[in-house]
C-alpha cells in the first residue's frame, strides 16, 4: 500500500465500459472508455455479448496501466456496473450460455404477468422492495433456464453460475475463483430479500431457480478476490462492489437519510435514502438496498426511468437531428419557447411511477412550424417531467412514512453537463439541483467503496467531507407555466399508457 497511488474503477455500463483513476482525494486523474454494441434480436429485446464485456473491461483496463501507471501503484480496484443485466455461464470454462440479458428488455412482460394473476406480487414486493416487471434480473433468468437446453438440470448440478455483470466481472478477474455479488446488486435480482439480507427460497420456487446457481452475497466493502497475476503483471485486490445508482449515491455522499441524487446516463435513476427504514412504497416506486457496510444495511426509495441520455442518443443515430450530444443543448435554447410539442419516450415502455412495459413512445402537438430544435427540446424535457414524477412519488411515500421529503437534488452523470437541461430540470420541479464538482459520480462511489475497505480512504465522514457543489440551479419557471407544462406531460403520458 505505501506504493499505491490510485484506486482502479471499472464502471461497466449500458453503452460503454469505462476504467477511470482516482487519487487520495477523490480526482479522476485518467480515463479509458469504449463503446459496448447493443444487441437487438427483436422487438423489445436488448443483450449484450458478455465475452464482448469482459474483453472491453481488459482493454480499458491494460489502457490506464500501460500509461505510466503499473498495477503496484493500484491499491484495490472497485467495480460498479449496470444492474439487472443477467449472466449465465458454465461455472468450469467460464463459457457463457447466451449473451446477457440486459435491464431494459421486455421479452419476460407475460411472465410477470402470470405471475401478477397468481397473487404473486404483493409477496414479492414485501421480500424484496420490487415489483413483477421484466425489468429486474429473476424473470430474466427464469428465461434462460426455460429456454436453453438442459439449462435447469445443468444448473441443479452446480454446473451453471448466474450472475449480474460484476459477478461475471469479478469470476474473470479472479480466474474463475470468486463467484460472489454484492447486497445491492442482489437487492435488485427480484430474488433476494432485502429484510433477511438472503436469498428467497419461496420466490426461486416460484420461478423454479435453483439456490445452487446464485453468487454469495457481500458487504459493499469486503474481500471479493484477486485478480489473476497474468492481467496486470501483478494481483490486486477487489474490494468494492456497488449497482451502479447505489455507486453513484455513494459517491455523492448520501448517506443521511433524506438526502436524494438523480444519475442521468442511459437511463434516469432517483435514489432517497432513507437509512434504517424500509419505506414500503404506495406509488410503485422502488424499496432497495442503498448499500451494506459493516453488515448494515441502509436502505433507499428509487424511481427509474428507462431513457434518459438514450434520448439524446436516439436523436443522433436514429432521428440525425444532432450530429453530438453537445449540440442538444444550443438547438434546446433555439427552439420556440412556446412550442406545445411533447415527447413520451416509452421506447421500451414506461418505468416507474407507471410500469407499464407495453406503452411505446409517441410525439405530440407538433404543428407546421414544428422543427428539429422544438423536438430535442421536448426529448430534453421529457428527461424533467419524467424527474418530477419520481420525486412527487417520492415526496407522497416519504409524508406517509413520517418522514421529510427531499429539498434538493443532487445530480450526476453526462447529461448534466447541458446547462439548459439543468435549468429546465430545476423549473420543472421547482426545487434547487446541486451539480457537483466531480460529475463521475458512479466511477468514484465504486473507488470509495474499494478504497475505505483497504484503507486508502477513511469512512463515509471523510467521503462526505469530500463532496463539493460545483453549481447549484435555482428555479426561474414561474409556478404557473410549471403546473401548466406538467399538466400537458401527464394528459401525454395518459395517452401511451396501456393500462
Amino acid at each position: 500500500m505505501a506504493g499505491a497511488h490510485y484506486i482502479l474503477s471499472i464502471d461497466q455500463g449500458t453503452t460503454s465500459t469505462r476504467a477511470l483513476l482516482f487519487d487520495r482525494s477523490g480526482s479522476p486523474m485518467r480515463v479509458r472508455q469504449t463503446e459496448l454494441r447493443q444487441i437487438y434480436p427483436q422487438d423489445g429485446w436488448v443483450e449484450h455479448d458478455p465475452e464482448e464485456i469482459w474483453k472491453a473491461t481488459l482493454e480499458v483496463c491494460r489502457g490506464l496501466l500501460t500509461a505510466g501507471t503499473h498495477a503496484e501503484n493500484i491499491a484495490a480496484i472497485g467495480i460498479t456496473n449496470q444492474r439487472e443485466t443477467t449472466v449465465l455461464w458454465e461455472r468450469a470454462t467460464g463459457k457463457p450460455l447466451h449473451n446477457a440479458i440486459v435491464w431494459q428488455d421486455r421479452r419476460t412482460a407475460d411472465m410477470c404477468a402470470r405471475l401478477k394473476a397468481e397473487g404473486r406480487e404483493a409477496a414479492v414486493q414485501a421480500k424484496t422492495g420490487l415489483l413483477l416487471d421484466p425489468y429486474f434480473s429473476g424473470t430474466k433468468l427464469a428465461w434462460l433456464l426455460d429456454h436453453l437446453p438442459d439449462a435447469r438440470k445443468r444448473a441443479e448440478k452446480g454446473e451453471l453460475c448466474f450472475g449480474t455483470v460484476d459477478s461475471w466481472l469479478v469470476y474473470k478477474l479472479t480466474g474463475g475463483k470468486a463467484h460472489v455479488t454484492d447486497a445491492t446488486n442482489a437487492s435488485r435480482t427480484l430474488l433476494f430479500n432485502i429484510g433477511t439480507q438472503d436469498w428467497d427460497d419461496e420466490i426461486l420456487g416460484w420461478l423454479g431457480i435453483p439456490r445452487a446457481l446464485l453468487p454469495e452475497v457481500k458487504d459493499c466493502c469486503a474481500d471479493f478476490g484477486r485478480t489473476e497475476k497474468s492481467l496486470f503483471g501483478a494481483e490486486i485486490a477487489v474490494a468494492g462492489v456497488a449497482g451502479d445508482q447505489q455507486a453513484a449515491t455513494v459517491g455523492q455522499a448520501c448517506f443521511e437519510p433524506g438526502l436524494m441524487k438523480s444519475t442521468y446516463g442511459t437511463g434516469c435513476f432517483a435514489m432517497l435514502n432513507t437509512g434504517e427504514r424500509q419505506v414500503a412504497s404506495a406509488n410503485r416506486l422502488l424499496t432497495t438496498v442503498a448499500y451494506r457496510l459493516g453488515g448494515k444495511t441502509a436502505y433507499a426509495l428509487e424511481g427509474s426511468i428507462f431513457m434518459a441520455g438514450a434520448i439524446v442518443q436516439w436523436l443522433r443515430d436514429e432521428m440525425r437531428l444532432i450530429s453530438n450530444s453537445a449540440e442538444s443543448e444550443r438547438l434546446a435554447e433555439d427552439a420556440d419557447p412556446n412550442s406545445p410539442v411533447v415527447l413520451v419516450p416509452a421506447f421500451t415502455g414506461l418505468g416507474a411511477p407507471y410500469w407499464d412495459p407495453h406503452a411505446r413512445a409517441a410525439l405530440f402537438g407538433m404543428t407546421r412550424d414544428t422543427g428539429a430544435a422544438e423536438i430535442v427540446r421536448a426529448a430534453l424535457e421529457s428527461v424533467s417531467f419524467q424527474t418530477r414524477d419520481l420525486m412527487e412519488a417520492m415526496a407522497a411515500d416519504m409524508k406517509a412514512a413520517g418522514l421529510q421529503s427531499p429539498q434538493a437534488l443532487r445530480v450526476d452523470g453526462g447529461m448534466v453537463a447541458n446547462d439548459w437541461f439543468m435549468q429546465n430540470l430545476t423549473d420543472i420541479l421547482g426545487a434547487p439541483v446541486e451539480r457537483p464538482a466531480v460529475i463521475e459520480t458512479t466511477a468514484l462511489g465504486a473507488a470509495y467503496l474499494a478504497g475505505m475497505q483497504v484503507g486508502f480512504y477513511g469512512g463515509t465522514g471523510d467521503v462526505a467531507r469530500n463532496w463539493q457543489c460545483e453549481r447549484a440551479f435555482e428555479p426561474q419557471m414561474v409556478e404557473d407555466e410549471r403546473t401548466r407544462r406538467y399538466g400537458r406531460w401527464q394528459q401525454a403520458v395518459g395517452r401511451v399508457l396501456t393500462r
